[in-house]
C-alpha cells in the first residue's frame, strides 16, 4: 500500500516523498485504525487524510470549524481535478442538497462539513446513503473541554459513528497537552489508543520574550534587520492592526493590516499581496493564519500577550515552515499582565448580561421565541451593539460563549460570489423562451457561457453579464429573481457579510442556562491557561523552548542556545575550566549534605555569583545534580561529569 500512497502523493501533490511521520499515519489509516495525529503547525496535516482517501474507495468526510479553510482546500482539490465540496452555515438549501447527492452517488471524493451540521436530519439521511472511507477531524482539540478552543458541537461527532461503523477516524491537531490527547480519543470512541506524534520542537525557530516599554522601536529594528522573507505582527485589537501597519508604512516598511471586520474581498487582496511577497509585513488579529502555508515567514512578533500558550505556539509556529532559521518575539510591557487578567474577566460576562444579549439578538433578527432553528442571517455586530447600547466586546464574548453552547454558528464575512443553477428541463427551457421572450437573451447567455449550469451551481458576476448584454446590473438581478420566482432557476446572490445561524429555536430566557462545561469550567480552565502564559513570561531562568515543550508534555534538558534566556547564559562566557572547578566544589559539598540554592555562591567565593549560578543551572539541565521538593540541591545517585 505504501507504493500506492507514494504514487498518489506524486501524482496529485507533486511531492517525491512524505514528511516525517506522515507515511506512518497514512498506513495506519489505510489499515482501518482509529488514529490521532499530532503534527506541528506547517507539518502537513491535510496530506495525512487526503492521500489515504485517494487510495481508498468512497468519500472522505472532513470535519472542520474553519469555513475559510474549507473553501481554500476545496478550491485547491478541484484545481488538481479531485472532486470536493463543502457544507457550512449560510448556504442555500439547494446547494446543500446537491453536495449531499453527489457524495451519495459517489461523485465526490471529499465532503467538508462544519460540526454543527452533523446531527441535522439532512446530514443523517445523506450519510446513510454514502460509502464513507474515512472520517477526518481537523482541529480535533476542539472536542476536549480541556482543549484551549473547546466547541460543544464536536461532542456530537461520536454520535454519527454508528452510521459508518467500519469507517476509521483520523483526528488531527497541532497542539494538545497529554490530558487533551487522552480526551480526544475517548470522546471520539477510539477502539484502542493510537497516537502518532512528532516532537513539538522546532529547532529552526527561536522564541524570545523581551520586556520593553518601547515596543514600536524594537519592532522596527527587528524588521529592519530582516533582510529576506516576510513577517507577521499579532495584536489583540482590530483598531491597533491599522495603527501599527500605518506606523510601519510611515517608517519605510511595507505593511498592511488584516482582521475579520474587513470586507472579504479586501481581506483576500491583502492576504494575496502578502503571500506573493508584494507586502513585507501583515499586522493581524488571530483571525489571520489558519490554513496559511507561507514558507518564508522569518519573523513573528506578538505585541500583546496571547490568552494561552497553545495559541502562542500555533501563531509563533507560522514562522520558518521552510525549515530555515526564523524568530518569534513576544514583547511585554509593565501593564500587559494586568491587561491579560482583565481580558480574562471580560471574556466571561455575567450570566444576566448574556441573557439580555440573547434576547436582544432575537428581537434584532425578528425571530419569535420557539422559532428560528436552522435559519441563517446577515449579521452586523457593530450595528447590533449600537442599536441596543451594548459594548462591542461584551457582545462578542457573549456570542462566543453561546456558540460554544451550541446555540449559534458564527462565521466571518467571506466573499461568496453569486451562483445560478437552471432547474428547468429542456422542454421547460423552450416553453419559457417562447412565453417570456423578454428573458430569452439572458437565458441564452447563461446556457452558452456557463457549462454545467443545468446540473450544478455556477458562479456568475452580474456586472459581466450586464456588460455583455448592454444593460444595467439591476436589470440583470431583477431578471434572475423573476426567473427564480417562476421556478426556472435558483439564484443565490453574492454574500459579503458575516453570518449567524441559529442551531436551536429561540429560547425563552427564563429557561436559558449555560452549562458548567461552557461557562464555569471553561473560565477556570482559561484562568489556568492565562497563569501558564504569565509563568512563561516571568521565567527568565529557563530556555524558552524547554518551557514550551514541557507544557506540551515533552521533557527535554537540552536548551536551544539561541533564545533570550540562552543568550544571557551564553554571554556569561564560562569556560570549561571554570565549569569544572565550580562543579567539583559543589559536588564535594553535596556529598556531605543537602545545600539550599541560595548558599551555592558562598561555596565558590573566588568566582562571580552569576558564574556559580550559571554552573548550577547547567548541572541541573544536564542531570548531574537534582533538586528536592523544597528546591534544595542534592547529589545525584549516579553521575558522570565530563
Amino acid at each position: 500500500m505504501s507504493e500506492l500512497t507514494r504514487a498518489v502523493l506524486v501524482k496529485y501533490w507533486g511531492y517525491p516523498s512524505f514528511r516525517p511521520m506522515q507515511e506512518d499515519i497514512v498506513d495506519s489509516v489505510i489499515a482501518g485504525n482509529d488514529t490521532l495525529a499530532l503534527l506541528p503547525t506547517g507539518g502537513g496535516k491535510s496530506i495525512c487524510f487526503q492521500v489515504p482517501a485517494m487510495a481508498m474507495e468512497g468519500v472522505c468526510i472532513v470535519i472542520t470549524p474553519l469555513i475559510s479553510l474549507m473553501k481554500d482546500q476545496v478550491l485547491h482539490l478541484k484545481k488538481i481535478n479531485i472532486p470536493a465540496a463543502a457544507i457550512y452555515s449560510g448556504m442555500h438549501p439547494s446547494e446543500i442538497e446537491i453536495a449531499y447527492n453527489k457524495a451519495a452517488f459517489g461523485n465526490l471524493k471529499f465532503l467538508y462539513v462544519s460540526p454543527e451540521r452533523l446531527l441535522t436530519d439532512a446530514f443523517i439521511e445523506a450519510i446513510k446513503k454514502m460509502k464513507v472511507c474515512l472520517l477526518a477531524i481537523d482541529e480535533s482539540h476542539c472536542i476536549s473541554q480541556w482543549g484551549y478552543d473547546f466547541r460543544p458541537p464536536y461532542l456530537k461527532i461520536a454520535e454519527i459513528r454508528p452510521y459508518i461503523p467500519d469507517t476509521p477516524v483520523l483526528a488531527l491537531t497541532a497542539t494538545a497537552t497529554p490530558k487533551v490527547v487522552d480526551d480526544i480519543q475517548f470522546r471520539l470512541g477510539f477502539k484502542q489508543q493510537n497516537v502518532f506524534q512528532t516532537s513539538y520542537e522546532r529547532k529552526n525557530v527561536t522564541y524570545n520574550v523581551v520586556k520593553i516599554a518601547d515596543k514600536y522601536g524594537l519592532m522596527y529594528r527587528l524588521f529592519m534587520k530582516m533582510e529576506q522573507g516576510s513577517g507577521i505582527v499579532y495584536v489583540r485589537s482590530r483598531k491597533r492592526t491599522k495603527i501599527i501597519a500605518d506606523w510601519l508604512q510611515s517608517a519605510g516598511i511595507s505593511a498592511t493590516f488584516y482582521h475579520a471586520g474587513i470586507d472579504a474581498k479586501t481581506r483576500d487582496q491583502r492576504q494575496k499581496m502578502w503571500m506573493d511577497g508584494h507586502i513585507k509585513v501583515i499586522v493581524a488579529t488571530n483571525a489571520f493564519g489558519m490554513g496559511i502555508d507561507k514558507p518564508d515567514v522569518r519573523l513573528v512578533v506578538h505585541m500583546d500577550l496571547p490568552d494561552s500558550l497553545e495559541a502562542y505556539f500555533q501563531e509563533a509556529g507560522r514562522a520558518g515552515r521552510d525549515l530555515k532559521p526564523s524568530e518569534a518575539f513576544l514583547l511585554v510591557s509593565d501593564t500587559d499582565i494586568k491587561q491579560l487578567k482583565d481580558n480574562l474577566q471580560q471574556s466571561y460576562p455575567e450570566l444576566q448580561r448574556i441573557k439580555d444579549i440573547y434576547d436582544a439578538l432575537g428581537n434584532y433578527l425578528q425571530i419569535p421565541v420557539g422559532a428560528g432553528c436552522g435559519s441563517s442571517h446577515d449579521f452586523d455586530m457593530n450595528d447590533f451593539a449600537s442599536c441596543y447600547n451594548f459594548q462591542l466586546l461584551e457582545v462578542y464574548n457573549s456570542l462566543k460563549l453561546m456558540e460554544r453552547e451550541g446555540l449559534f454558528a458564527l462565521s466571518e464575512a467571506m466573499d461568496s460570489p453569486s451562483q445560478v443553477m437552471i432547474k428547468a428541463s429542456r422542454e421547460d427551457l423552450y416553453r419559457c423562451q417562447v412565453e417570456y421572450p423578454e428573458f430569452d437573451v439572458v437565458i441564452k447567455h447563461l446556457l452558452r457561457n456557463y457549462p454545467g449550469i443545468l446540473s450544478d451551481f455556477v458562479k456568475i458576476k452580474e456586472e459581466q453579464i450586464s456588460q455583455k448584454l448592454g444593460t444595467d446590473v439591476l436589470k440583470v438581478e431583477q431578471t434572475l429573481k423573476k426567473l427564480e420566482s417562476y421556478n426556472f432557476l435558483t439564484y443565490i446572490q453574492r454574500k459579503d457579510k458575516p453570518q449567524i445561524q441559529y442551531l436551536t429555536e429561540r429560547q425563552n430566557t427564563s429557561h436559558f442556562v449555560l452549562s458548567d462545561q461552557v461557562y464555569k469550567d471553561r473560565k477556570d480552565d482559561a484562568t489556568r491557561r492565562v497563569q501558564a502564559v504569565i509563568d512563561f513570561v516571568n521565567n527568565d531562568e529557563e530556555c524558552r523552548s524547554v518551557q514550551l515543550l514541557r507544557y506540551f508534555g515533552e521533557k527535554i534538558k537540552t536548551r536551544c542556545g539561541k533564545c533570550d534566556v540562552c543568550n544571557i547564559r551564553n554571554q556569561m562566557s564560562i569556560n570549561d575550566e571554570e565549569y569544572r572547578n565550580i562543579s567539583e566544589i559543589i559536588l564535594d559539598e553535596l556529598k556531605k549534605r543537602v545545600v539550599p540554592l541560595y548558599e551555592t555562591p558562598s561555596l565558590a567565593k573566588t568566582y562571580l555569583e552569576e558564574k556559580v549560578l550559571e554552573t548550577v543551572r547547567w548541572m541541573l539541565d544536564n542531570n548531574l545534580i537534582e533538586q528536592d521538593e523544597n528546591g534544595n540541591l542534592k547529589e545525584k545517585q549516579q553521575w558522570s561529569l565530563f
